[in-house]
């Protein structure tokens, strides 16, 4: 089954339940969740050169004469249909509102449509969005690893990121996160932006890599003359992310919510230890053409859908763990990883399986 066969019918019971005859999509993200390429020129950008919408009958996409040729040789499927406009005679909005029968709602300002939030539309992943999954797990992790394992103590942070950053965009990889942190920085804050300190004593290394639109979250810990409490840190954390990840399959085999799943998150924290730890720092959630298409939360009403990509990041006092994982009614599997790196088994807090977690590479 091809992915637009795949979504159709979401559109579809979607244009029925809101009475509309199309809906368009030029946020980059959804734009590459139901194409499959991009309408990117500009990064800095939240809307792109092209918008994409479904009418119950297939894809249209609307751009001007400059993006046109290009779009149709490099980024979109066969079966797509191109409808252009000259750049200087009109804006993209202008240029939907011309070729889109209405009423009709879009993810972009477009005079007379409604607003549509794709979130739920793009879940649960596809066919093809789990071959696109594992592909990029694969490389992120790589060069994630690649990068922390040759790192040393008197490296700065921005070093660090620096050569993130250009071997990923090397691989076709995007890096909208790249987090390296100090041990000093790590203790202190949550989210150690980087900056131009010294490793030290160690680090951990947290980015975002998307690729075809998915996004996909990764921690790496590196220690050089690690305090001794960090194993244990790690491990707690490592539990924290396991328990997470069973009540999520759990949960979503039940047709539960997000604030349903948060409860094991936070009673695994007190189990570990750390009671009322995930009060510091936001715990993670969905993870697909969004870094978190939600954020687990003790009251969330979003929906746990199976099967889709999580990525949780609990973190304990200068720890942290963190993968992207692809969760099904019948597995739960690790999407960020080489096999490369020290890992270590570890019990969720409650029912659920073992899972292999990515301990703290001592140097």
């Amino acid at each position: 089954m091809s992915h637009i066969d795949a979504v159709s019918e979401r559109l579809d019971d979607y244009l029925a339940a809101n009475d509309l005859e199309a809906v368009w999509f030029a946020r980059p993200s959804s734009f590459a969740w139901l194409t499959g390429g991009s309408n990117i020129v500009d990064r800095a950008a939240d809307v792109g050169v092209a918008a994409a919408g479904y009418d119950g009958d297939g894809v249209t996409v609307v751009t001007d004469n400059i993006e046109a040729g290009r779009l149709v040789d490099e980024e979109l499927p066969d079966d797509v249909t191109v409808e252009t406009v000259q750049w200087y005679e009109a804006d993209l909005d202008d240029a939907v509102e011309r070729y889109s029968p209405t009423p009709a709602a879009a993810d972009f300002d477009v005079a007379g449509f409604e607003t549509v939030d794709p979130t739920d539309l793009r879940q649960p992943l596809t066919d093809r969005d789990i071959e696109r999954f594992r592909s990029l797990g694969e490389d992120a992790a790589e060069v994630v690893e690649a990068v922390v394992g040759e790192a040393s103590a008197d490296d700065e942070e921005r070093e660090v990121g620096g050569r993130l950053r250009d071997r990923l965009f090397a691989r076709g990889i995007d890096s909208p996160v790249v987090l390296v942190g100090s041990g000093e920085r790590t203790r202190k804050y949550r989210h150690y932006t980087t900056r131009d300190s010294e490793l030290g004593d160690y680090a951990l290394v947290s980015v975002t890599a998307v690729r075809d639109g998915l996004h996909a979250s990764i921690t790496r810990s590196v220690a050089f003359d690690a305090p001794e409490w960090l194993d244990d840190r790690t491990e707690a954390a490592m539990r924290v992310e396991a328990s997470a990840l069973a009540a999520t399959q759990r949960v979503g085999r039940d047709g539960g919510t997000a604030g349903e799943m948060f409860d094991a998150i936070a009673e695994a924290y007190a189990a570990v230890g750390y009671e009322g730890e995930w009060r510091n720092h936001h715990q993670g959630g969905a993870a697909a053409y969004a870094g978190r298409e939600w954020f687990g939360t003790p009251d969330s009403e979003a929906s746990v859908h199976l099967p889709m990509s999580y990525a949780y990041n609990p973190t304990v006092q200068g720890a942290k763990s963190e993968d992207t994982h692809l969760v099904t009614d019948d597995g739960i599997e690790l999407l960020t990883a080489t096999g490369d790196w020290p890992t270590e088994t570890v019990e969720p807090v409650g029912d659920g399986p073992a899972l292999e977690r990515h301990a703290v590479l001592h140097r």
